[in-house]
């Protein structure tokens, strides 16, 4: 009986392309789908410490549904680092100007915080309409 426990060598990772529509869905379902592609949770040979993850196209971002009240009460925060520097913006104003905005946040903020986090978001593509510029790669459609 073979015990051993299976580790993913970075040579032996097959990385797909798959794309996700966000509209008409709430924002943190689609979110954790993409987040779950891009750590390669979705695979048998997932390894914690390394990045087995798939490339992940998300569109129509401007048509996904956040529940309740957020649009009004969630707030963004940034801070410059100077004396009175928040910047502080609801959702609202975030889906009017940059909708892409909020779905990146989104899944950035459930990804690992480390270098290894930072290596796995560069392979997330984010676009507001139907349109995106990744048709060579032939992306599989991600439906959950």
């Amino acid at each position: 009986m073979n015990n051993k426990t299976y580790s993913a060598k970075p040579s032996e990772i097959e990385r797909k392309w798959y794309i996700i529509d966000a509209a008409g869905k709430p924002l943190g379902r689609v979110a954790t789908e993409a987040a779950k592609l891009l750590r390669g949770k979705h695979k048998p040979t997932f390894t914690p410490n390394i990045d087995t993850g798939d490339h992940v196209i998300v569109i129509n971002c401007k048509d996904l549904v956040l529940t309740g009240k957020k649009l009004d009460s969630k707030i963004y925060r940034h801070h410059s680092g100077y004396m009175g520097g928040m910047r502080e913006r609801t959702a609202r104003e975030v889906m009017d100007k940059n909708p892409e905005e909020i779905m990146y946040l989104a899944i950035k903020g459930m990804l690992p915080k480390n270098s290894l986090g930072r290596q796995t978001i560069k392979k997330l593509r984010v676009y507001a309409g139907s349109e995106h510029e990744n048709v060579a790669q032939k992306p599989e459609v991600w439906n959950f």
